[in-house]
C-alpha cells in the first residue's frame, strides 16, 4: 500500500505509480501475479490500428460464474514472460516509450471514453487481457509493438513481439491528456473536476497494515464497452484474481466533470482472510500547517489528502486529520450501515502549497458512497511513517465486521465520486478546515510541563450567519489527561469560527480526543477527531 512513485510533475503519462517501496515487510507482491501470454494468433480486423480477434459472446454474468469456478481451485500465480528484458525498460527507458494517439480507440466525435493502452515495464511487469465489447461480442486486443512510439529507436528491434499490456487509460477529447488510468494490480484513478491526479483507488485490500506481507490481488483481464453515441458514461468490467479471492467487477464511469464511478464487487473467497478491505483508498501525507514544525522542506504543506471524513449510519459527520506517525498505525473507527468515508484534500488554496510544478491544491479528493446496507464493520485508517512525498503512506477503507471464511460470498455496491473538496457542495454543518498545535499556557505567563495548545478552525453551514459572540462552546472529550481553558470565538474578518483549548498529559501513548462545537445544546459542527503522540510533535 506504501510506495515510490513516479514523479507525477514530470510524468507526462500520468502513470499510477512506481518503484514501489516496501509496505512493512514489503511491497513485491503488487507485481508478484502474472498474465500467461496472449497467443500470435492472426488478428480478424483493426480497429483504430489496434489488432482485435475473433468476436466471442460476453456477459457480466458469464463473468461471475468465471469467476465463481476459479475460486473454487488453488491459486496458480502465472510466471512472467521475458522478465530479464522488462527489467532494462526502467523509469527513463519506459517514459520513452509512448503509445501511437493516431491509434487511439473510440477516438470518433470527440468521445471522452476514447482510450489507449500502457506498455509494459520494469514496475509493470505483468500484462493483463483486454477485450473491446459490442452488442454482447467480446474481442481481444492483440499485442503488437507497433501501436508505440520509441524514443530510443533501437529498443523497438531489441523488445519481444510476444509481450503485452499493462493497462489503459481514458483520454481528453484533445487525445492529449488522460484523466482516468487503471495501471498496477487493481489500482485506478481519476483527474477529477480540476485535472491533477492524485490519490488512487483498489479494487480490493487483503491484509493491509497486518505485521507480514500484505497480498495484492490485480485485475487480470479488462472487458471495455463501446459506448452509443452521446453516451454520458462507459462501462469498464474487470476479472480480480489472488491467492485469497477472486472477484466480477463492473464499473460505470461518468465524467460530465466530476468523475463518478458507480462499482459493483462480486468476490468469491477462496480462504480465510483476516483483513477485507472493501473500496479501498490510498493516497500521501507528509506534512500540513498540523505538523508543519516537522517538515523539512521549503514548501508550507505537502500531502495529497489532509483527512479523513466520515459519514456515520447514525448520521455524524467526523473529520480525522491526517498523521505522519513515528510508526505505523492503524485506527478502527466502528459503524454500521455507513453513509459514506473518503479521503479529503479541503486545502485548497495555492498559498497552501506554493508549489506549482505538482499542484498539491488541485488534487480531487475521493468519498465512498455505500450503495445498500453494508452492515457492522469498521472504517479503518492506515498511517505509515514517511519521510518524502514520494511515498503513499495512507491508506483508508471498510473493513466488514463477520468474519470472512473460505468459500464466502460476499457482494458490494458503492459510488465513488472523485470531487474538488468535499463530495456534497455546501456544507450542512460547520466543517473542520485547519487544525494547528502548539505551546500551551498563556503568553507572557509560566507555562506549564506536558500541555499542549489545540487550535481547530471551523466554517461553514450554519457558522456563516452567526456574528461575533462569546456563548459557543467547545465540547470536548479525550481518553486520558486533562482539558484546560476551552473557549470558540469568530476569526476577526472572516466565517470562520475557532475553538482552542489545551491538553495536560503525562507519558507518551497515544491520547484520542473528539471535538465539536455547540450552541444552547445544538451541534453547530462537524466532529473532530485526533489522535494525538505526546512528545511526537513538541511544540
Amino acid at each position: 500500500m506504501q510506495g515510490g512513485r513516479m514523479d507525477r510533475k514530470n510524468d507526462p503519462l500520468g502513470n499510477l505509480t512506481a518503484d514501489r517501496r516496501q509496505l512493512l515487510i514489503g511491497m513485491t507482491a503488487l507485481f508478484a501475479s502474472a498474465g500467461l501470454p496472449w497467443p500470435k494468433a492472426e488478428a480478424a480486423s483493426a480497429d483504430g490500428g489496434l489488432q482485435l480477434g475473433e468476436e466471442a459472446p460476453y456477459s457480466f454474468d458469464a463473468l461471475k460464474k468465471r469467476a465463481k469456478a476459479l475460486a473454487e481451485k488453488p491459486y496458480v500465480a502465472p510466471k512472467i514472460p521475458h522478465e530479464d528484458v522488462l527489467e532494462t525498460l526502467g523509469f527513463e527507458a519506459y517514459q520513452g516509450i509512448t503509445f501511437d494517439p493516431e491509434k487511439t480507440m473510440w477516438r470518433e466525435k470527440d468521445s471522452p471514453f476514447a482510450f489507449q493502452l500502457f506498455h509494459q515495464g520494469k514496475f509493470f511487469k505483468t500484462p493483463v487481457k483486454l477485450y473491446t465489447v459490442e452488442d454482447g461480442a467480446a474481442r481481444q486486443i492483440r499485442y503488437s509493438p507497433d501501436v508505440f512510439s520509441y524514443k530510443d529507436g533501437s529498443l523497438r528491434n531489441k523488445l519481444p513481439d510476444d509481450l503485452g499490456y499493462a493497462g489503459f487509460r481514458m483520454m481528453e477529447p484533445d487525445n492529449k491528456s488522460d484523466w482516468l488510468s487503471f495501471l498496477g494490480a487493481s489500482y485506478f484513478r481519476a483527474a477529477g473536476p480540476e485535472r491533477q491526479y492524485g490519490l488512487s483507488a483498489r479494487g480490493l485490500a487483503v491484509d493491509t497494515g497486518l505485521p507480514r506481507p500484505e497480498e495484492f490481488p490485480r485485475f487480470s483481464e479488462f472487458w471495455l464497452h463501446k459506448p452509443k453515441d452521446g453516451a454520458g458514461a462507459v462501462e469498464v468490467d474487470a476479472l480480480l484474481e489472488s491467492e485469497s479471492v477472486t472477484g466480477a467487477y463492473r464499473f460505470l464511469i461518468s465524467q460530465p466533470d466530476e468523475v463518478v464511478m458507480d462499482i459493483e464487487a462480486d468476490l468469491y473467497v477462496r480462504k480465510p482472510i483476516e483483513r477485507l478491505g472493501i473500496a479501498p483508498l490510498t493516497s500521501m501525507f507528509w506534512f500540513s500547517e498540523t505538523n508543519r514544525k516537522d517538515g523539512v522542506d521549503w514548501r508550507p504543506e505537502v500531502h495529497d489528502s489532509d483527512g479523513l471524513a466520515m459519514w456515520t449510519g447514525k448520521g455524524e459527520r467526523i473529520w480525522r486529520p491526517l498523521n505522519n506517525p513515528a510508526t505505523v498505525r492503524t485506527s478502527a473507527f466502528l459503524d454500521e450501515n455507513p453513509r459514506g468515508f473518503g479521503l479529503l484534500q479541503r486545502d485548497r488554496l495555492f498559498a497552501d502549497y506554493e508549489d506549482d510544478s505538482t499542484f498539491y491544491d488541485k488534487r480531487p479528493s475521493v468519498w465512498v458512497e455505500p450503495i445498500g446496507d453494508w452492515g457492522a464493520g469498521e472504517v479503518h485508517l492506515l498511517e505509515i511513517p514517511t519521510d518524502d512525498e514520494i511515498y503513499d503512506n495512507i491508506g483508508a477503507y471498510w473493513k466488514p465486521a463477520q468474519p470472512i471464511k473460505g468459500g464466502d460470498e460476499l457482494k458490494f455496491s458503492y459510488r465513488l465520486h472523485w470531487v474538488a473538496g468535499d463530495p456534497f457542495g455546501a456544507p450542512t454543518i460547520g466543517r473542520v478546515v485547519s487544525t494547528r498545535t502548539g505551546q500551551g499556557g498563556v503568553p507572557g505567563q509560566p507555562r506549564p510541563a506536558n500541555t499542549t495548545k489545540f487550535v481547530i478552525d471551523f466554517e461553514g453551514g450554519p457558522l456563516d450567519r452567526l456574528e461575533q459572540r462569546f456563548d459557543l462552546d467547545a465540547v470536548i472529550d479525550a481518553s486520558r489527561g486533562e482539558i484546560e481553558n476551552p473557549y470558540v470565538i469568530k476569526v476577526v474578518g472572516t466565517d470562520r469560527w475557532r475553538a482552542f483549548f489545551d491538553l495536560n498529559v503525562e507519558g507518551t501513548e497515544p491520547v484520542e480526543i473528539r471535538c465539536y462545537v455547540a450552541l444552547d445544546g445544538e451541534t453547530l459542527t462537524e466532529t473532530w477527531l485526533y489522535q494525538f503522540v505526546p512528545g511526537a510533535n513538541p511544540a
